[in-house]
């Protein structure tokens, strides 16, 4: 089974959404790195696309003072897959995350 054939119009109206997700992603990202957003309200809205399908390593990434040998040692010692989204994390990997970087008050 193979791509479908997109219309030029269907396939301009799909890149110009993915541009806007992608966007989006990396504004999110960027507010985890300056701490203008918590672990938690991404962890919470994991249903939503934009927030869902962030791989959770690059979310660790992005977190302050973490970065690639941090997030793999924890995703190791949480035993989570290095290609799990966050919408794919069970409740106990959310509360496990949330425990290692708890909240900054």
């Amino acid at each position: 089974m193979g791509m479908p054939q997109l219309s030029p119009e269907q396939r301009r109206a799909a890149l110009a959404q993915a541009t806007t997700v992608r966007r989006e992603r990396g504004a999110l990202l960027a507010q985890l790195k300056a701490g203008e957003l918590a672990l938690q309200t991404v962890l919470e809205r994991r249903a939503d696309t934009v927030f869902g399908k962030i791989r959770v390593r690059k979310l660790l990434e992005s977190l302050p003072g973490v970065g690639p040998v941090r997030a793999e040692r924890t995703m190791s010692d949480l035993n989570i897959a290095q290609s799990r989204r966050v919408q794919g994390l069970g409740a106990i990997q959310r509360e496990k995350l949330l425990a290692y970087f708890p909240p900054k008050s």
